[in-house]
């Protein structure tokens, strides 16, 4: 993408109401007005909130906010361009149950309270194969104490990848460390039994996937303290 297309999507992205662009000090100092308020002051309604991170084009939090409007979506990309195709789909189609904000996924506890959101998904997050990028692994311990913080004491995290690295390395931690695996799923095109919910909705690069029959792996899971 050209750095002037880049910039008019930046510019666009600030006129719209479902997106916030808080900076890292405002964050972190915990003068990000919506910290604890998203369903009273965003959303005005007590319905779930769930949470994807790493969202890309935000294409999974469109499709799920218009497939389930009885929930509340949020998107979370440290990229602003990248979920400008999102935002913009939403503000179009007069959704108001679906919001974005551009930040790092470290500083989830600075934007959300304890115990506001009901759900996480991750979609498709970079493996980071490398022993020394353990760190910045997803599903590593540290992220899951994150997300616990910022779940209901019985929301779930829901990864869907390609990466059979990923799903296994995940396993072998949620198993290792005591948390619930309510599903696993090695490949969910192929398995009648998924939920609809993880097939019914397939983002850009899934169908890239699909075309060439790499298979899509899902785990859903509860977090232990």
């Amino acid at each position: 993408m050209g750095s002037k297309n880049k910039l008019k999507r930046f510019k666009e992205n600030e006129t719209f109401e479902n997106v916030f662009q808080p900076t890292r000090e405002e964050v972190t100092s915990g003068e990000f007005a919506m910290k604890g308020k998203w369903s009273s002051d965003f959303f005005k309604n007590d319905h779930p909130i769930i949470v994807e991170l790493g969202c890309g084009k935000g294409e999974y939090s469109v499709g799920l906010a218009e497939r389930y409007p009885e929930k509340n979506f949020i998107g979370i990309d440290v990229k602003g361009a990248r979920f400008w195709r999102g935002a913009k789909t939403a503000v179009d189609s007069g959704m108001n149950n679906v919001a974005f904000i551009r930040t790092q996924i470290e500083l989830l506890d600075f934007v959300f309270a304890e115990n506001e959101i009901d759900e996480i998904w991750i979609t498709f997050p970079d493996p980071q194969i490398k022993y020394k990028r353990t760190k910045h692994r997803m599903t590593n311990s540290e992220f899951l104490q994150l997300y616990k913080k910022v779940l209901k004491p019985d929301g779930v995290v829901n990864l869907k990848t390609d990466s059979e690295f990923m799903h296994g390395y995940t396993l072998g931690l949620l198993h290792g460390e005591g948390h619930e695996v309510l599903y696993a799923n090695h490949n969910v095109y192929k398995n009648e039994g998924s939920p609809e919910i993880v097939t019914a909705i397939q983002t850009f690069y899934e169908k890239q996937y699909l075309e060439i029959n790499k298979a899509i792996t899902y785990i859903r899971f509860k977090i232990k303290e």
